[in-house]
């Protein structure tokens, strides 16, 4: 570990960021950040009340974990926008690092995803769907640290 490499106590203490469910589609989001082609996100608020949890806030750091659980880098969120569906914007979904190159493909896919079995059932709402006024959390982030690289 080198000087400025967080500790295991640290890490241990920073909120979890877990992309997708694990599986290929997390692995596919883990390593578009760990490459830089990854530097924002979307959530849903519903997903946030239905955990309980607090919209990111700026400044907040958290620990991306794999699809085994396993803490593999540092990021820090630089941005945060709560807007409903229809008003998410090119850049933020190039950003994604996902390869859309249109709001169109963006939304279907993002679609796909939260209309799944694996969110109905996270959400508790076998019947869950979003529409262009469904609130969602545009994030944005910066890698702080490559944990794979910190031993």
């Amino acid at each position: 570990m080198t000087p400025d490499s967080p500790s295991s106590a640290d890490i241990a203490s920073m909120s979890r960021a877990e992309f997708a469910f694990p599986g290929s589609l997390r692995d596919k989001l883990v390593a578009a950040i760990l490459d830089g082609s990854k530097t924002s996100t979307t959530g849903l608020v519903v997903a946030y009340e239905h955990q309980g949890e607090p919209l990111p806030e700026v400044g907040t750091r958290s620990v991306v974990v794999d699809s085994d659980d396993h803490p593999v880098a540092i990021i820090e969120v630089t941005s945060v926008r709560v807007l409903p569906l229809a008003h998410v914007d090119l850049d933020h979904v190039v950003d994604e690092g996902e390869g859309y190159t249109s709001l169109a493909a963006w939304r279907e896919g993002h679609e796909r995803f939260w209309h799944s079995k694996e969110m109905r059932e996270a959400l508790d709402d076998p019947d869950f769907t979003v529409d262009d006024t469904t609130p969602a959390v545009l994030e944005r982030f910066r890698l702080i640290t490559d944990l794979r690289l910190a031993d």
